[in-house]
């Protein structure tokens, strides 16, 4: 199960993961999920909903590489999923994993 826990911002979300060591920043390093998106796995998530406009929405996930222990953030704005490959496969796996947890 994921642990969510609620940060009034996402920058002090990013904050938190760091000191938690998750020190890659996947929106930059995307390449890296590209490539095996199967090694890796979401185990935190926070979702930020826009107060008056939903194009303020964001979601920062806290991504495992199962394979080599690496840890990273990705950041996901509303219209991002439309058009980011990297922000679909962790869609994927976000709908994957609840499926599984369900079981």
């Amino acid at each position: 199960m994921k642990k969510m826990y609620h940060y009034a911002t996402v920058e002090k979300a990013l904050e938190e993961l760091k000191e938690k060591g998750f020190s890659i920043d996947y929106n930059i390093e995307e390449d890296k999920i590209l490539s095996a998106p199967v090694n890796f796995g979401i185990v935190e998530i926070y979702r930020y909903e826009g107060m008056s406009n939903p194009d303020d929405e964001a979601t920062v996930y806290g991504i495992q590489d199962f394979t080599t222990g690496d840890r990273g953030v990705f950041v996901a704005g509303n219209l991002s999923f439309a058009e980011n490959d990297v922000a679909k496969i962790l869609m994927k796996l976000e709908i994957d994993d609840r499926k599984n947890e369900d079981f």
